[in-house]
């Protein structure tokens, strides 16, 4: 695990193994460790390369609303920094809106694309408004009542209700997060661009990846997404939440590396 100031952002991340780069984005208001069991599975074949966000684990928070231009400028700044010029680009929900936002702005540096558990449309105005309150409790009451509301949201029924070490585990990774990151990030979901019409135009191999109890990003965003990306493959997780590589980590990981051994062979 390292940390690293670049353009005055001080940015946590942990590299392990060697071979082409990945890099996995995760989902608000978590962090990197999200990403342990794909870690240890990649990491075998692969140079794995895991950000914290901007306000999320031991990345500093910069302001009061941070974008997903910016973030997604984190990871770049991250790359060079690592002398990395091409990836294979993986987000989940807060992470999959910052990998489009980073595929805008650097196409020629993603060799191929993992959409998980994310959308491409911009919030709708309740969506907005329902941020704008989660924002003012986070700062107001604190982080704990996040965890609250969003537990249910985050993992599928059976999941809340049997896997108490998952449970746990999701929780104190959101009670980790500072309240300060946690609104600047909803600040910048609430405000980030529609990116429907980038779909069209993503020419990298992409995999796409619901789990079927997903309440927040459902399996028919996913849908859309696979009708409208030329060259995406879609992978339903059978009994996985808005979480699929948390709750379902074997066949998450089992979709992951044969999307990435198709082109890498």
């Amino acid at each position: 695990m390292s940390v690293v100031r670049l353009s005055g952002i001080e940015i946590g991340y942990t590299e392990v193994g060697q071979g082409s780069a990945v890099v996995l984005l995760h989902g608000f208001p978590l962090n990197r460790s999200m990403w342990r069991d794909q870690m240890q599975e990649l990491s075998v074949a692969h140079r794995v390369i895991m950000p914290d966000l901007r306000g999320h684990g031991e990345t500093v928070v910069s302001s009061a609303q941070a974008t997903m231009e910016e973030m997604a400028g984190d990871v770049a700044r991250l790359l060079d920094h690592l002398k990395i010029e091409q990836i294979v680009l993986g987000g989940l929900s807060l992470g999959g809106y910052v990998a489009f936002a980073f595929y805008r702005l650097f196409p020629n540096r993603v060799r191929a694309l993992v959409l998980a558990d994310t959308r491409p449309q911009a919030d709708s105005e309740e969506a907005r408004r329902n941020r704008e309150v989660m924002r003012e409790r986070a700062l107001q009451q604190g982080i704990d009542t996040i965890a609250d509301a969003m537990l249910p949201k985050l993992l599928a029924p059976a999941t809340l209700a049997k896997d108490f070490e998952t449970v746990t585990r999701v929780r104190e990774m959101i009670v980790g997060t500072k309240p300060e990151g946690a609104a600047a990030a909803l600040g910048g979901m609430a405000a980030r661009r529609d990116q429907s019409d980038l779909l069209s135009e993503i020419a990298s191999p992409t995999l796409i990846i619901v789990g079927s109890e997903d309440s927040v990003t459902p399996p028919g965003d996913a849908e859309l997404m696979h009708r409208k990306i030329p060259n995406s493959h879609l992978e339903i997780i059978e009994g996985a939440g808005h979480l699929s590589n948390i709750e379902r980590p074997v066949e998450f990981n089992r979709a992951l590396t044969d999307f990435i051994n198709t082109f890498e062979l």
